[in-house]
């Protein structure tokens, strides 16, 4: 029986990817709009949470843009199975972190959790796999069982604003609020659009005494 191989393709492009190369081709990985907001002070992602929740710092690997290449990364880690290149992407995302030296004093990384229906349904978190991927270059823990969603929430992809918010209101809550106690959590997301999802869960991990909050996601689309 002969078997046939075919090679890996670019995630964003389709072309075959050479050996040296990993889910992304070259010419895609130069062309993607990183924003450099680890080392911005106020950075618009910041800004969205200004009135809003008490955010220490805040930030976003890329920017999103529709039927762009950071559009598809994310399709392909969301709805392809992907997990592998959310671990890449949060490598990259890890590295940033750690050279912007603006969020050193983090405890855990806490990624955003899935309702266990909808964890089921995909067979994994996609902010857990990118959390796992930081990690690898940003040497703080990822403690994924103590912020829990409470509710199943229908998608947020096609909903305005207040929608969103109206969506994920109180829908997360803490299994131990004394785990956080004195600490400052890092939430991790896929990508940011209202801030919404990750208004919900710094008002949920805030309930733990002194704790702070900080976020990263892997994009951020709230342009």
């Amino acid at each position: 029986m002969r078997v046939i191989f075919f090679p890996d393709s670019c995630c964003c492009c389709g072309d075959a990817l050479l050996s040296s190369e990993y889910q992304i081709c070259t010419s895609c990985s130069l062309g993607l709009p990183f924003t450099d907001y680890s080392n911005m002070v106020k950075n618009p992602v910041e800004k969205i949470f200004w009135g809003r929740v008490q955010i220490d710092s805040a930030t976003a690997l890329l920017s999103f843009s529709k039927k762009g290449s950071v559009q598809k990364i994310l399709h392909s880690i969301k709805y392809k199975d992907n997990k592998e290149l959310a671990v890449f992407m949060g490598r990259q995302l890890g590295s940033a972190l750690a050279e912007s030296h603006r969020f050193d004093n983090v405890d855990y990384l806490v990624p955003v959790p899935l309702h266990p229906k909808k964890r089921k349904k995909r067979g994994y978190n996609q902010s857990e796999e990118i959390a796992k991927g930081i990690a690898q270059k940003f040497d703080k823990p990822v403690v994924a069982n103590v912020l829990i969603r409470t509710e199943f929430t229908q998608t947020q992809t096609k909903k305005h604003r207040f929608s969103r918010w109206e969506n994920v209101s109180d829908k997360f809550a803490l299994t131990d609020t004394d785990y956080f106690a004195g600490k400052h959590i890092l939430i991790i997301d896929d990508v940011i659009t209202t801030g919404a999802t990750l208004e919900s869960c710094a008002h949920a991990i805030l309930q733990a005494p002194n704790s702070k909050v900080s976020v990263a996601g892997l994009a951020f689309a709230g342009h």
